[in-house]
């Protein structure tokens, strides 16, 4: 284990005081330090905690006693996850901390979810809570590296089966912290939206041709949470270029599947100026939960089982056009280059003629649809292809090379060997 590590462990210690504790002795039997943090607001916890409410209320620029005035308790831990997330980041900026463990039920996780979510990408962060990967958390509020563990059997006490896991994240947050590589790009990066080959191929050939040209390739899985981890690390400036060609999320949203990765996907580019190449790919289904039954109003559509966690009903033309203009609304915001492309003959390998979920009459509608609400300065590119051909990805390269040439994406650079990557770990 690296020498002189110090976990901060956040939770309400009027409530939590034994667990809070027994997560400390955890953490100092390895030989690392804790400090905890409590963000209670009521209660006098049985100890002294390192970083005091009071303290917590100071750092969100006001004190205890005014935030229990509130009267209010979501309010009140509003307020008390503003200064725990101040003093959060002037501990990890001081290098006084280097990973966060934080517990609670709905109401500590919702305070550790924007402490969590300011803290920079590689520094290690769990939560040990009752909701733990529940459809109760937004996915914009989820950090893109952040780890969870559901806290069974640990509303009240500390029993054994707590104790458990309890000690599962505390060694967990301790191995993240020895181990974990400093996110530091040697090349520059290019976010890229897919889903697995057997749905869109087009990546193989894309990251291939991005890496030859001195660029990092970072793909991103869009079920959800992948798309949501993608614009949040767009809006930390972490990407030079986007390829954005998976906007199943968009449409699963605006149909209320479970599968979003909330209300501003595809906004983050645009908003940031980030030059944006977008592609309708896998947008024209609604991903289901294939382990439950199909919902009654998809019941007479084509239905493709993925495995038996997702499925997939094909949409109707009507709501694909309703998609288009969505689609076509976010990219209008953009302050960047933005350029899409519209693959004429298809947007996923099941809408192949041969495949399930072919639909050629609603698919020339769609086309259509953003044909007519695509405006300048938004780059239209019309593409006698499908979005899995070779001659797809080289349109897109094509645009991509333009950009480099004009001076709106930054040159690639040659890449360091993985030799001397391998040997920071």
């Amino acid at each position: 284990m690296k020498q002189g590590l110090r976990i901060l462990i956040v939770g309400t210690a009027d409530t939590k005081a034994d667990e809070l504790q027994f997560m400390k002795r955890c953490i100092e039997a390895q030989g690392a330090s804790a400090a905890i943090m409590d963000v209670g607001v009521l209660g006098v916890p049985s100890f002294q905690p390192e970083y005091p409410n009071g303290s917590v209320a100071v750092a969100a620029g006001t004190t205890l006693a005014a935030i229990a005035a509130l009267g209010d308790e979501n309010a009140a831990m509003t307020q008390m996850a503003q200064g725990a997330v101040k003093l959060a980041l002037d501990l990890y900026r001081a290098g006084q901390v280097h990973g966060v463990l934080a517990l609670g039920g709905t109401m500590g996780t919702d305070l550790a979810l924007d402490v969590m979510a300011a803290l920079p990408l590689g520094m290690p962060k769990l939560i040990v809570t009752t909701v733990a990967y529940s459809h109760l958390i937004a996915p914009e509020r989820l950090a893109p590296d952040l780890m969870m563990i559901l806290w069974a059997g640990g509303l009240y006490g500390l029993n054994t089966i707590c104790q458990s896991i309890l000690s599962q994240a505390a060694g967990a947050v301790l191995g993240a912290c020895s181990t974990v590589v400093v996110s530091v790009p040697n090349q520059p990066r290019v976010a890229i939206g897919s889903l697995g080959k057997s749905c869109l191929s087009y990546m193989v050939r894309l990251t291939e041709g991005l890496t030859a040209r001195g660029y990092e390739p970072v793909v991103f899985h869009c079920t959800g949470i992948g798309g949501r981890a993608m614009e949040t690390l767009i809006e930390q400036d972490q990407f030079v270029a986007v390829f954005d060609f998976a906007l199943g999320e968009v449409t699963n949203h605006l149909n209320g599947s479970v599968v979003s990765a909330g209300p501003s996907r595809l906004e983050g580019a645009g908003r940031r100026g980030v030059p944006q190449l977008v592609a309708p790919g896998a947008s024209d289904m609604i991903d289901v939960q294939s382990w439950l039954p199909l919902p009654p109003r998809y019941a007479e559509r084509p239905y493709h089982a993925h495995n038996r966690l997702i499925g997939s009903v094909i949409t109707t033309e009507d709501e694909r056009r309703e998609l288009a203009r969505t689609i076509a609304a976010k990219l209008a915001t953009s302050k960047g280059p933005t350029a899409l492309l519209l693959p004429r003959h298809g947007v996923h390998e099941w809408d192949r003629p041969d495949q399930p979920l072919h639909a050629p009459q609603a698919h020339a509608a769609y086309m259509d649809e953003f044909r007519r609400c695509v405006q300048d300065p938004i780059e239209l590119h019309d593409l006698d292809v499908h979005i899995n051909d070779d001659s797809f990805v080289d349109a897109a390269l094509a645009i991509f090379d333009r950009w480099v040439a004009e001076g709106k994406i930054p040159a690639g650079v040659r890449k360091r060997s993985l030799r001397k990557v391998l040997s920071t770990c």
